[in-house]
């Protein structure tokens, strides 16, 4: 058989199988498409493919094999693609000045927030001294869109929080808690009155009683002011801070007034507002009263004592900086010395330190 017979017999074949496949194809893709309910959602890279091919065939091959949508359609998204690619989006700037960056722009909520009296220059002022040179209009929009006030009316609101942050060395706050001990007539409740410094979180148990009547108040305001010894003037505390209590009656606030000492009554059921107060309760009953069975008036005094000891030398504080209420002098620390343990109430409360040299 001459070759170019020969060639022309295989090229026909070729051909052949090529339509036939291309047939089949299009078939199976029309069953298909003929299951699906509802519209296709195709990817951008599935409709860049599309497209790119879809313009090689032309819209007359489209026409014959396109089933998922219609050739016009896959037309058009090559046109968007073209347009796409020469519209210089890549390149083109917004007009005006650059956004602030989210750091900058939570620098001026900070400053705001935690200094009422700062107006928008003294901010741009604070934020060049850390090397950003934002414009007082800038901050002015920064704060109108979060919501927070000129400075005009930022400062004259107080938070308790500030509040208590600005006044900690000149407060005291006081409560109660009550504890149930064996007696020989059975279980009986006696209440504690505390009072506890915020700046220094040093704790006073002023009295213990069963009978907490105005008498006894009176006498406890009079220890806890007295001139020599009373635990309000060594604390230079100006402020105190308690519930609204039954037993804080008129009488207690006009006993601290005459001492110089401003009572401020909280609102009913703020328990957060005396914070400092009921964590201490929360400790000192976790971790010593809830765990023991006492008997007698006398026993209860005993284990406060001891308690108090080791909250203020032994035991140390989160919010005073994981250190303790009274620490003792530096000693020289030596990876040789022997570390030693030394427990309070029977290895209920216990306390590690380095053996002296």
């Amino acid at each position: 058989m001459p070759w170019k017979k020969l060639l022309a017999n295989i090229t026909g074949s070729i051909d052949e199988e090529l339509r036939l496949r291309k047939e089949y194809l299009v078939i199976e893709n029309r069953i298909l498409r003929s299951k699906i309910k509802g519209k296709l959602r195709l990817k951008d890279e599935e409709r860049r493919q599309l497209a790119t091919i879809g313009k090689q065939l032309g819209r007359k091959a489209l026409e014959a094999i396109a089933t998922i949508v219609k050739p016009d359609t896959i037309l058009r998204w090559h046109t968007k693609l073209v347009a796409r690619k020469f519209d210089g989006s890549g390149y083109r700037r917004s007009p005006g000045r650059p956004p602030l960056s989210p750091e900058i722009e939570a620098q001026i909520l900070r400053f705001a927030r935690e200094n009422r009296n700062w107006g928008y220059d003294r901010i741009s002022g604070a934020l060049k001294n850390l090397g950003h040179r934002v414009s007082d209009a800038t901050i002015a929009n920064v704060l109108k869109r979060r919501g927070l006030p000129p400075a005009a009316k930022r400062k004259k609101e107080t938070t308790w929080r500030e509040f208590i942050n600005s006044h900690m060395d000149v407060l005291v706050a006081t409560d109660f808690f009550t504890t149930d001990v064996w007696s020989r007539f059975g279980l009986v409740t006696y209440y504690v009155l505390f009072f506890i410094h915020l700046g220094t979180r040093k704790a006073h148990i002023a009295g213990i009683t069963s009978n907490p009547h105005q008498q006894w108040i009176a006498q406890i305001v009079q220890n806890i002011t007295d001139i020599d010894e009373g635990m309000l003037l060594q604390s230079n505390c100006r402020y105190l801070i308690h519930d609204r209590d039954s037993k804080f009656c008129e009488h207690f606030d006009s006993l601290l007034r005459s001492a110089n000492i401003e009572p401020v009554k909280l609102p009913a059921r703020s328990p957060n507002l005396n914070a400092y107060a009921e964590r201490f309760i929360l400790s000192i009953k976790s971790e010593c009263l809830d765990r023991m069975i006492l008997f007698g008036e006398r026993s209860l005094h005993y284990v406060l004592k001891e308690y108090t000891a080791h909250y203020h030398m032994e035991r140390n504080h989160q919010g005073i900086g994981n250190n303790l209420v009274f620490p003792q002098p530096d000693q020289e620390k030596s990876s040789k010395r022997l570390i030693e343990c030394r427990e309070r109430l029977g290895g209920l409360l216990k306390f590690y330190h380095l053996r002296a040299a």
